[in-house]
């Protein structure tokens, strides 16, 4: 496994969407891949240009602070930093904003494990302590994010967070073989017809996405109430795949998948008061054929 390390100069990934940490550029388990470079041009700067199971904490205006501050003014976007707001138009993802303060970043690296630790301190209120810690399985099928994110600020701190995971197997096509499999009948809200459809409990691929071809909805069926969830993409034709798991109930489920990617993207809600944190964990277990 392939890990990239947060640095606002020399970092893989220095652009303000996504968290900067456990940015994961390849993985191998028994010599299948799972994440790999999906884009076809690398740019450091762009919103993503970034591999693996990558986060975006999304609150409803887009980022902690954005509404509230003037064009000028600064909001806070966790896990990259102080951000300084250019216009009074609505948040956009896509678009850039110059990073004022990427706060103070720790690592511990061990054999099996990476912690990552930013802590940013600002004088409007919203201040954290974030924990994101990697730990990779003894067998190496399986890996585990722990997450804490700790709330030092005069604000509450509300936001969902998901992880995009970018998932790749083996760097084929997104087409016939291809099935997400959730525990539950999903609803697309978007027609998924013609390249793919809903068969009870799995989203199947039905032909092959051309470049430019997306298949993307947000989709329900999921219980709100659950005390967790989880998911399965798999390659029947290879016998690979990937299932994630959470200890947190989904909040919102959006699917986005072109030709070289499939991203089921489970969204997270917290609600951290002043002085208060909260954990949350994401688990991946890699699914081969034996040797």
């Amino acid at each position: 496994m392939l890990i990239f390390l947060p640095d606002p100069v020399r970092g893989y990934y220095r652009a303000e969407r996504f968290d900067w940490s456990g940015v994961i550029g390849c993985a191998a388990y028994r010599g299948h891949t799972y994440w790999g470079k999906w884009f076809p041009h690398y740019d450091p700067l762009l919103h993503d240009s970034i591999t693996g199971p990558v986060e975006e904490f999304r609150p409803s205006d887009g980022a902690q602070g954005y509404s509230a501050a003037q064009p000028g003014g600064l909001f806070v976007k966790i896990g990259v930093g102080v951000l300084r707001k250019v216009s009074d138009a609505p948040y956009r993802f896509q678009d850039s904003y110059p990073i004022v303060d990427t706060g103070k970043w720790k690592l511990r690296i061990r054999k099996r494990s990476i912690v990552f630790q930013q802590r940013l301190i600002t004088q409007s209120g919203i201040s954290y302590l974030y924990t994101k810690r990697l730990l990779l399985s003894r067998d190496g099928a399986s890996l585990t994010l722990e997450h804490t994110l700790g709330n030092l600020g005069s604000q509450a701190i509300v936001t969902e967070v998901y992880d995009h995971d970018f998932f790749m197997l083996d760097g084929q096509p997104t087409g016939p073989g291809f099935v997400l499999h959730f525990p539950f009948t999903p609803a697309a809200e978007t027609p998924l017809q013609p390249k793919a459809a809903v068969q009870g409990q799995d989203i199947a691929y039905l032909a092959e996405l051309a470049p430019g071809e997306t298949v993307a909805s947000y989709l329900t069926g999921y219980a709100a109430n659950s005390p967790g969830y989880s998911l399965r993409l798999q390659n029947t034709r290879l016998g690979v795949g990937i299932e994630q798991t959470s200890d947190r109930p989904i909040s919102r489920l959006y699917l986005w998948s072109i030709r070289t990617t499939i991203c089921p993207e489970a969204y997270l809600h917290l609600d951290i008061p002043p002085g208060k944190s909260e954990r949350y964990s994401i688990h991946y277990h890699f699914l081969a054929p034996g040797p």
